[in-house]
């Protein structure tokens, strides 16, 4: 499952004796603010890729074939986020970023029937958007040039985009389970010297049954901070 991070805050340490807390140096700023620009162009690339492919095609069908390499250039990329790279919560990152990349090469990558299906354009799409608005997020957030209208799609296209991007993943992984069975991929059978067996088929079921328990929780996260973030701004708009 790939929750948008929610976290916002830039990465801080103790200020001395004064308990205070200052973002990072420069040199470690310009390194977030490169690698946030050079993310936000990645998917930019991307979408504009979807875009002149439909355009080109007149049709939504099969476009992943013309974004499939950036795609999963970028989308690997975001592994640097798990070691604090974006100024993000490293437990929801990791979560998004593992699930994601997991989805790129594991099921998509690996199991190449599913990849004309419709359901990969849905994630795909749902994907690309989101990491628009989240690096350029961070990048205007890191210095400290933040857009209203970037804060608000960064707290309010999830309502969305995230059940679009999880229609999408759990569609695509239940299109893989026949072809999965039916050629035993990344399945260990017994008797082998390690004494060990994985159904990969069996892990796929458990990881689409565990979107049950953890959509609802990281979903209703992302409201509880869509409020606290943007929730003084609406109520302020109303008593004007």
């Amino acid at each position: 499952m790939s929750a948008p991070a929610m976290g916002t805050s830039r990465p801080a340490v103790a200020d001395g004796a004064l308990g205070r807390k200052r973002g990072p140096g420069a040199l470690a700023a310009a390194y977030l603010v490169l690698y946030n620009v050079v993310m936000t162009a990645g998917w930019l690339v991307i979408a504009v890729g979807l875009v002149r492919a439909y355009l080109a095609r007149g049709s939504y069908h099969g476009l992943y074939y013309s974004i499939e390499k950036p795609l999963k250039f970028f989308q690997t990329g975001a592994l640097l986020e798990v070691r604090g790279i974006v100024p993000s919560s490293v437990v929801l990152t990791g979560f998004q970023v593992m699930s994601r990349v997991f989805l790129t090469w594991a099921v998509t990558h690996s199991v190449r029937e599913v990849q004309s299906e419709d359901s990969v354009l849905l994630f795909v799409v749902a994907w690309t958007i989101t990491e628009i608005i989240r690096y350029s997020f961070y990048t205007f957030s890191l210095l400290n040039h933040l857009p209203y209208l970037i804060k608000w799609a960064r707290y309010t296209f999830f309502i969305v985009l995230y059940p679009m991007g999880v229609t999408g993943e759990l569609l695509t992984i239940y299109a893989a389970l026949p072809y999965v069975q039916k050629t035993g991929l990344y399945s260990i059978t017994l008797p082998n010297k390690y004494n060990f067996s994985f159904d990969y088929h069996t892990f796929l079921i458990l990881s689409m049954a565990s979107y049950i328990p953890l959509f609802p929780q990281l979903y209703f996260h992302m409201f509880r901070q869509r409020k606290k973030v943007l929730g003084h701004v609406e109520d302020y708009s109303k008593v004007e």
